[in-house]
């Protein structure tokens, strides 16, 4: 049962050209900073990635935006990342935007074993192309699939060997939903500690889900947008 492997190389030795990805964290909270590195070092492409936000221009998913390491984003909100929005309007980057509810929700499918959920989000609107609605006691409702990505990878505060994690405060955003989805979770965390350290009723995201866990080094932790008063 113990799971920890030497670090985010290891952690990612399997990733090959074309996978999709499940990327944990909201804004520039939460995010795998060690695992993302590994992926923009080993130069790994073509890759789908389901996230959030696409990070910023020199952080997070932004640096495999910037070696044009991903093919395809699937996202909510991607407002904060130039080399997105010029990689998008030049049509080098495939870009599926969707409700960022739906993109919990399908997420939460996945690891639930759904194949797919009924939403009233996106109906009537460009979201809808293409797909099925289907009326429940008169109100219209988009089928939208679970998410099928070959790895999650998931940044915590802390996890045992085991794979329980706990997250803090922010960081647990679409982390706890992401590491029930993927075929195959990688988790970093800050802080490792041995099997049964963690208190049961703390545990957010249970080790069955978890395949892989390492701590991590050197975690930035940027403030997105600072605002600050005048002396």
């Amino acid at each position: 049962m113990n799971k920890v492997v030497a670090g985010p190389d290891v952690a990612t030795h399997d990733i090959k050209d074309g996978a999709t990805l499940l990327l944990g964290g909201f804004g520039l909270c939460g995010i795998p900073e060690n695992c993302i590195s590994s992926l923009v070092k080993k130069g790994i492409k073509e890759l789908t990635c389901i996230s959030n936000n696409a990070g910023v221009d020199d952080f997070g998913i932004g640096l495999l935006l910037q070696r044009k390491q991903v093919r395809k984003m699937i996202s909510s909100y991607v407002g904060e990342n130039a080399e997105f929005e010029r990689q998008m309007l030049s049509g080098e980057l495939q870009v599926e935007l969707i409700p960022q509810g739906t993109l919990a929700t399908r997420c939460l499918a996945a690891g639930y074993g759904m194949p797919a959920i009924f939403t009233p989000a996106g109906v009537g609107t460009e979201v809808a192309a293409g797909k099925e609605v289907r009326n429940f006691n008169g109100k219209d409702y988009l089928l939208e699939y679970a998410f099928d990505a070959d790895f999650a990878i998931v940044k915590a505060w802390k996890g045992d060997t085991m794979g329980n994690l706990i997250f803090h405060a922010t960081a647990r955003n679409f982390n706890p939903l992401m590491a029930m989805a993927g075929k195959i979770t990688i988790a970093e965390v800050e802080e490792l500690v041995p099997a049964g350290s963690l208190d049961p009723d703390a545990i957010h995201t249970p080790g069955i889900y978890v395949h892989r866990i390492f701590e991590g080094k050197n975690y930035e932790k940027r403030i997105e947008q600072r605002t600050i008063r005048k002396a």
